[in-house]
């Protein structure tokens, strides 16, 4: 396992795979059973997984409880990130969900208590509510890291606009930076790559990447049956919808047959190759739901793709980035003098 910094704003150090504790309980009965949990977080941490990922609204709460007395024995080795919006309850109110300054705080105090620690490495919103105007949401996180109960704070599946307005209104009124976003992203998955990663890369955000097998698809498994995320859970999973979907499993398949990897690998090799290309950090969220799956992934990081198993993955799966991204790429050569092959591009997206 390798470690990379979160981002260009800050100093957090992460490893190269954060754990996703999502399936961790049995609230929704998708998730691993406690003791299974136990055997995958012990089996992250030898092989030097140090970044967990967790919400208060995973299994109502008992994802963060399991993750606390996992983590109790040598709780500052580990970087801890957990997310409030939903609220850690069967019964939502109006006043125990969304990102209101009331919320926020005691939406914190809640998972701190669960969490069995006194701070947090980072803290997410989960989900924009509609409501609640961005500045009142960066004061309500400045305030929480001044006072130390979280060190980092950060934006998951918000749109790009509203990520970099907030990043914005942090520099400009000396607030506490906004460190990442956390979104989905894979092989059947890429729109980010139209606003949120190339925003991401340019403001020197981290970006958390979450279903990097989507859902399961990319496995090759529900060609051969429905079970899994699309028999369980019946959320959060792709399917073979579109003729490009097909075709992206089919090359992930003949990859894998050509490398002796399996298809989740060549999947995560993929994304690893990705990340290893960015200017920012890029970081897999995987989401094991047993020892085998997890050790799947993490047989990921021996698996090397050639350039052109790269390109033929990054190929296949590409979505047109529409407007006004294709225009302007037709005319970046008239717009750099002529010649575009002439112009060494910057290392760093231009803001």
């Amino acid at each position: 396992m390798r470690y990379t910094t979160f981002g260009r704003r800050t100093g957090l150090r992460v490893s190269e795979y954060a754990l996703g504790t999502g399936n961790f309980g049995t609230g929704w009965g998708a998730g691993a059973e406690p003791d299974e949990a136990r055997r995958m977080f012990d089996r992250f941490a030898e092989a030097g997984g140090t970044f967990l990922d967790t919400a208060d609204g995973y299994q109502f709460g008992e994802s963060e409880e399991l993750v606390g007395k996992f983590v109790a024995a040598d709780r500052d080795h580990f970087v801890l990130a957990t997310k409030f919006t939903n609220g850690a309850t069967p019964r939502p109110g109006i006043s125990r969900t969304g990102n209101s300054r009331k919320n926020m705080v005691t939406s914190l105090e809640a998972s701190l208590k669960r969490l069995g620690t006194d701070y947090i490495d980072l803290y997410w919103v989960h989900f924009p509510d509609d409501l609640t105007p961005m500045e009142e949401i960066l004061r309500g996180l400045d305030d929480l890291v001044g006072s130390g109960k979280i060190l980092h704070a950060a934006l998951s599946n918000f749109p790009a606009w509203r990520v970099s307005r907030a990043a914005t209104l942090a520099d400009l009124k000396n607030w506490a930076p906004v460190a990442g976003i956390q979104i989905e992203y894979s092989l059947v998955e890429r729109t980010p790559d139209r606003e949120l990663l190339p925003m991401a890369e340019s403001l020197g955000l981290g970006a958390a990447l979450w279903s990097p097998l989507g859902g399961g698809l990319l496995t090759g498994k529900y060609r051969r049956s429905a079970e899994g995320r699309l028999s369980d859970l019946k959320t959060l999973v792709h399917t073979e919808s579109t003729d490009q979907k097909t075709a992206v499993v089919d090359t992930v398949l003949a990859i894998a047959e050509e490398t002796g990897a399996t298809p989740a690998q060549v999947s995560v090799a993929w994304l690893r190759e990705r990340a290893a290309q960015a200017s920012t950090s890029f970081v897999p969220i995987i989401g094991p739901r047993n020892l085998t799956q997890l050790d799947d992934y993490l047989g990921a990081l021996d698996v090397q793709l050639t350039p052109k198993q790269f390109a033929r993955l990054s190929d296949v799966s590409a979505i047109p980035l529409g407007v006004p991204h294709e225009a302007t790429t037709g005319a970046r050569d008239a717009v750099q003098g002529g010649n575009v092959s002439l112009v060494t591009q910057p290392a760093v997206p231009v803001a």
